[in-house]
């Protein structure tokens, strides 16, 4: 990466990957530097895991490709921006560099992958980590941190937080530990935040007013994420994040959230957004910092952008105004669907009306089928009785009445995805699939792509979201089937990965001419991923009405009129993009009922 004296040595270790108890210390034998009498890797004392010095690093790269854990990263970064390092957690470890601008009266998104350093910004810019500057060693003082950002918009910022003066509201991420920290009904807890007086209002907006006498524990995950969303929202603060605020909701209750996160900012409030639905994403923000550099070892925030700009930057994978090029690969989207080229005429699963009933919730079915290569979606609001229709086709419920004809074999990945297996990802893929080797057809063709032989020595038990989603759809495509029917395969997946994601799905049936079933509420994977869909209708909880498969056109069309949006292409990527409502195209699309694309 140009002159050396230009740069600089990163080196950092994942401990959990480190196993010296396993290995013979290659990355200490093989060290050019140790070989010589230099003591670049050594032992640390309590656990004897690697300890690389960075100053005495040459980057040859040696013991990164001799680590047989891939434990080890070192990249070469120009020296200039240690000028602009934010934060490190320790030696070897994860540092920040650059922080994003807050702006008063808008809502500024973060777009990147995951491991850039989201969470670790907002616990910067809320108070609760003081940046160190990479001194890791030494006790800050806020002093020094204002001195710091002397001259600049964040200057002001930290003044507030170091003078007790600044009230933050965060809506974290993990809003499954939510009843393990609080106790009571959602009632309960939102009179107890309800600091502007709009609980009632607000929760009204989200569809929460039928959930408010349950206990928290009783709560689903779209229940518990839109209630966080409002115990948020309902705070008096001059700071608001929200981290991950779609996930577990349905498009519907995506577009609610996003309005009222859109409603803060109208209010003179800062609001800054950490969400992987690049649509929703898209919708909500008025600008975006771009967050890039290497997953868990450091991260990099672009300058400010135009929602726009930023998000075809980041598809592009380059930052024209820094003249930075920091992914290789460029996102492009197809612009139209060869569904004839690939889809079989056999039809391999068919059937009649079924229907199926609960205590209090009726659901039922159109017929239709399932053809080789093909790739059917699955959308609609939650508790319609998605989930329990894949279920019905891959045989694990039983209908009430009508019939499913199928002699295929069905592999189905559910919605909620436990970790109670204790032991690593590569003991957990030989269980599921005992022909694992190095090299192998199903490690090629399917482990790489996912991104899952980097996991192998991790214990299912300290997998992210992410990782475990990924490692359950691997274990499904793995089986020898004829359909693959995912339920949510997008949860928790950052937006890079869920569009590789859908590109791979789509490559893989077609290539091992099988089929798939995917129900998801990212709108974006599902335009990338599908030849035809199924649209559910009907009332959440009561009853369910699922229509018979139809092409993508006509069934984009109806959801997209169903929930009064209208989708236009951006011009440079091909990304579907929301219009503004009552917009000049939004109106000319509506009038001529093309809701999903207009044709040219």
């Amino acid at each position: 990466m140009g002159n050396p004296e230009s740069t600089a040595r990163v080196a950092v270790l994942d401990e959990e990957l480190c196993k010296p108890r396993k290995c013979g210390l290659e990355c200490i034998i093989y060290c050019p530097v140790n070989k010589t009498g230099g003591k670049c890797i050594v032992q640390r004392e309590k656990d004897a895991k690697a300890v690389i010095s960075e100053d005495l690093c040459t980057g040859c790269g040696i013991c990164v490709k001799k680590c047989p854990f891939e434990a080890i990263v070192i990249v070469n970064l120009p020296k200039e921006l240690g000028e602009h390092k934010i934060h490190q957690y320790g030696i070897n470890s994860f540092r920040l560099y650059h922080l994003p601008t807050p702006k008063k009266g808008s809502v500024v998104g973060l777009l990147g992958r995951n491991g850039m350093g989201k969470s670790t910004i907002v616990n910067i810019l809320s108070g609760n980590i003081k940046p160190n500057f990479g001194n890791y060693d030494s006790n800050i003082e806020w002093d020094y941190v204002i001195e710091k950002f002397h001259g600049s918009e964040l200057k002001s910022h930290f003044e507030s937080i170091a003078n007790g003066n600044f009230r933050v509201s965060i809506k974290p991420q993990l809003v499954s530990k939510i009843p393990k920290v609080f106790k009571g009904t959602a009632d309960e807890i939102l009179k107890k935040f309800d600091e502007n007086k709009t609980a009632d209002e607000i929760s009204e907006k989200l569809g929460l007013k039928n959930s408010l006498n349950k206990n928290l524990n009783e709560l689903s995950g779209g229940e518990l994420q839109r209630l966080a969303v409002t115990v948020a929202a309902i705070k008096d603060a001059e700071y608001y994040f929200f981290d991950e605020p779609s996930s577990y909701n349905d498009i519907y209750q995506r577009l609610a959230v996003a309005k009222v996160i859109q409603n803060l900012a109208a209010k003179g409030k800062t609001v800054m957004v950490i969400e992987h639905d690049l649509t929703l994403l898209d919708y909500l923000s008025d600008y975006i910092h771009i967050l890039y550099g290497e997953s868990g070892a450091y991260g990099i925030v672009s300058s400010l952008q135009s929602t726009k700009a930023g998000i075809n930057n980041f598809l592009d994978g380059f930052i024209p105004s820094e003249n930075i090029r920091f992914r290789e690969k460029r996102f492009r989207f197809d612009t139209f669907n060869p569904i004839d080229d690939f889809i079989l005429n056999n039809t391999i699963t068919q059937y009649s009306e079924l229907e199926k009933n609960f205590n209090a919730f009726h659901l039922r079915i159109s017929h239709g089928k399932i053809r080789k290569g093909e790739v059917l979606g699955v959308i609609g609001a939650n508790a319609l009785g998605k989930t329990t229709f894949m279920k019905m086709i891959a045989g694990v419920e039983h209908t009430d009445k009508g019939s499913i004809e199928t002699n295929a074999k069905i592999s189905y990945k559910p919605q909620y995805i436990t970790q109670e297996y204790d032991s690593d990802v590569k003991s957990l893929l030989y269980t599921a699939y005992q022909n694992i080797i190095e090299g192998s057809i199903v490690e090629e063709q399917i482990i790489i792509p996912l991104g899952v032989k980097k996991l192998y020595e991790k214990n299912i038990k300290n997998l992210s979201g992410g990782e475990l989603q990924k490692v359950a759809i691997a274990i499904s495509l793995m089986r020898d089937v004829d359909i693959y029917a995912l339920d949510e395969p997008s949860a928790f997946l950052d937006i890079e990965e869920r569009i590789a994601l859908a590109k791979f799905i789509q490559r893989f049936v077609r290539a091992q001419a099988k089929s798939a079933i995917i129900i998801d509420h990212d709108m974006q994977l599902i335009d990338i991923v599908s030849d035809s869909l199924i649209i559910f209708n009907g009332k959440p909880g009561l009853e369910g009405i699922a229509s018979k498969p139809m092409s993508k056109i006509e069934g984009m069309n109806l959801f997209l009129r169903d929930l009064s949006i209208t989708y236009r292409r951006d011009e440079t990527t091909g990304r579907p993009r929301v219009n503004k409502n009552e917009s000049q195209l939004d109106k000319l699309q509506k009038n001529s009922g093309e809701y999903y694309y207009i044709k040219r």
